[in-house]
């Protein structure tokens, strides 16, 4: 395992020399000059001259990633145009609300969602089944600022039972994690149903039958094992999904994290802030899937071996 592991993560450093040049082009290819832009409309060609030196651009393209990259291994993110403060303290700040509200979201929606997926395929095509299916459909249709409008206007309005916003105690994470899992949630209950409806038709479910094995053990204790690597394929795919998806959420609930702070950036164009937030993006989505690569391989041993 850990040779597969060790493999898997000197195949992660092209990938992330890839990502770092695209996030590194970024500055240079969006609109405008981004010295203008630190500068500010009022400032005299030698303030805008300054300001390109300070930030580096005056120096060949080449040189400029060398730097960028040495920077980056050291940790240095540069500052952010509109407070001055360094760029990772300000990420370090908020990193941490959305990590919790990240893993609070795949955790509900893990259980719930395989939940929903076990019931609905253990009574297939019963009520219990039409509505888990319901459940998910719904989940999967309604977009999570909308759910998170409705948590707001039920649960904050009308019962006074979580507050609207902010992440000042643990009712602080319940309504945006929700909002924020309840489309992965409907999309592992459906995922779970149909693996575990096929496992069920396998040869070794009825081989179980044959031994006097009970349905919990069947279920738990043979097919839902080999029908969870599809679902943590898409979990963890998802996963990677929500860091960057918690964006609209956060905003809606005024919640305090790289969301909030990444659509603010974009508002005062902190390119700085804007760069590392993308970059902080990316890879946390190459981690996420080599986190899902080794529990592939642990729930298939199989492809340790290919």
């Amino acid at each position: 395992m850990w040779q597969y592991i060790a493999k898997r993560l000197v195949s992660l450093i092209p990938l992330l020399l890839v990502v770092s040049f695209i996030v590194f082009m970024f500055i240079h290819l969006i609109p405008g000059d981004p010295a203008r832009l630190l500068a500010g409309k009022e400032a005299t060609a030698e303030e805008v001259e300054m300001a390109r030196v300070s930030l580096g651009l005056d120096k060949p393209l080449y040189e400029q990633y060398f730097v960028y990259l040495k920077d980056l291994l050291t940790g240095n993110l540069g500052y952010s145009v509109k407070s001055g403060v360094a760029v990772s303290q300000l990420i370090g700040e908020r990193i941490l609300p959305t990590l919790g509200l990240t893993f609070i979201s795949i955790i509900w929606a893990l259980v719930v969602g395989i939940l929903i997926g076990v019931v609905s395929a253990v009574y297939r095509n019963k009520w219990p089944d039409h509505l888990g299916m319901f459940t998910a459909v719904s989940g999967i249709s309604l977009p999570n600022f909308w759910v998170g409008l409705i948590l707001i206007q039920i649960f904050s309005v009308q019962l006074g039972i979580f507050p609207t916003g902010g992440a000042e105690s643990w009712k602080s994470y319940i309504m945006p994690s929700f909002a924020l899992g309840a489309g992965i949630m409907a999309m592992i209950a459906r995922f779970t149903r149909s693996s575990l409806v096929e496992s069920m038709k396998q040869d070794y479910i009825r081989m179980g039958r044959a031994k006097g094995l009970n349905s919990s053990q069947i279920i738990f204790g043979h097919a839902l094992k080999n029908s969870l690597i599809p679902v943590v394929t898409v979990a963890g795919l998802q996963f990677g999904f929500l860091l960057g998806g918690s964006v609209v959420v956060e905003k809606v609930f005024s919640f305090p994290g790289l969301g909030t702070l990444l659509i603010d950036s974009i508002q005062f164009r902190d390119y700085p802030v804007v760069q590392a937030e993308i970059l902080l993006f990316a890879i946390q989505f190459i981690v996420v899937n080599l986190i899902i690569d080794i529990v592939y391989s642990y729930l298939n041993p199989k492809i340790r071996y290919e």
